[in-house]
């Protein structure tokens, strides 16, 4: 299985990004999910979906500023970040779990496959 993200970027505080991660290579991937990961800090989980798009799960704190979606015929999920904020600079990653169910974990060893990163940095 491969992830590929992309979408990061310079933004200024305030402003918006969206990231995409194209999975491939797999035969079941069940819940998707993003994490990041600031210099010197533990990587922590942003948000997750479920493989039927019915559950989702975020971090507290970017409720009602993230969107996490994702498009089976595409294989490909998406994470819309709006209202920036200079705290959500760091390395973005996608992650896949091949568990069959609807659980949408936010601990980093329930992912099988993770993307390689993409880069946000925000600007105040």
């Amino acid at each position: 299985v491969q992830l590929q993200a992309s979408g990061g970027g310079l933004v200024q505080a305030g402003g918006s990004l969206r990231l995409s991660c194209a999975a491939s290579g797999f035969s079941f991937i069940s819940a998707m999910g993003w994490f990041r990961q600031a210099p010197g800090k533990e990587r922590e989980f942003v948000a997750g979906i479920s493989w039927n798009s019915v559950i989702t799960n975020y971090a507290e704190s970017v409720k009602g500023r993230f969107t996490i979606s994702r498009d089976n015929a595409k294989s490909t999920v998406y994470l819309q970040m709006n209202n920036l904020k200079a705290e959500d600079t760091a390395v973005y990653y996608c992650a896949a779990r091949s568990a069959v169910g609807t659980v949408v974990p936010s601990n980093t060893n329930r992912y099988d496959y993770w993307g390689q990163g993409t880069l946000v940095t925000v600007s105040s």
